[in-house]
């Protein structure tokens, strides 16, 4: 039987201490818990007693502070768009009013913001992932982020340094004796990034040019002239 109202009769620490939680008892008997933080602001204490009212209107608070907390951890791990804080609490099966009103406490705290969310998404695809601006966009659209914003931020990009620095990596292992097939290998690999074909052809031939040693160099520009244009 759930207990709805009573005397406090204990408080005990809860077994994780990471989560900091205790437990209530009502009249001798276990009732519910609750954050720490929770029960300080509440004054709770043995002796205490509560209402139906007052019981509920405590499991309320909780459950919104579980919520907010559950955002916490989530933003701790990285920065993470509006959309994605939104969809991961939902999933957790948080009240919709609860998600809205973390998702309000946060962006007025910035700690989420979009515009630096986008920033850092790029910057860290550029830094060990480098791909197309038009992947980039589309990442980015997927995480909720505005297009207006998006346009902006993805203007500033070097498309061309973007190609090269993800195809140098590449290339590394990638042998260096048959430009035909080095240029397939390469080449397919920079079209999944989502680059251009006419960037790739640039790149890529770039890249062996400075990679590779000179009786290679020579072969992929005789098969440079033989190819169609």
């Amino acid at each position: 039987m759930v207990i709805t109202k009573g005397k406090i009769t204990a408080i005990k620490a809860g077994k994780n201490p990471v989560l900091r939680r205790s437990n209530v008892f009502l009249n001798g008997r276990y009732a519910f818990s609750l954050d720490d933080s929770l029960i300080a602001s509440e004054s709770l204490q043995v002796g205490r007693e509560l209402t139906e009212e007052e019981v509920r209107r405590l499991l309320r608070a909780d459950l919104a502070r579980r919520c907010y907390d559950a955002a916490l951890r989530l933003i701790s791990l990285r920065p993470r768009s509006e959309k994605e804080i939104r969809d991961r609490l939902i999933r957790r099966d948080f009240d919709p009013t609860d998600v809205e009103s973390t998702i309000t406490r946060l962006k007025e705290s910035n700690l989420i913001n979009d515009e630096e969310f986008a920033r850092f998404w790029i910057e860290n695809r550029e830094t060990f992932k480098p791909r197309s601006r038009r992947l980039l966009k589309q990442e980015l659209r997927s995480k909720g982020v505005d297009t207006t914003l998006i346009a902006g931020i993805t203007g500033e990009l070097d498309e061309g340094e973007a190609a090269y620095r993800a195809g140098m990596a590449k290339a590394r292992s990638l042998p260096h004796t048959d430009y035909t097939v080095f240029r397939q290998k390469l080449g397919s690999y920079l079209q999944r990034r989502g680059f251009s074909y006419s960037l790739i052809n640039s790149v890529v031939r770039r890249i062996w040019q400075e990679t590779a040693g000179d009786s290679a160099r020579e072969t992929a520009t005789t098969v440079e002239d033989e190819s169609p244009a």
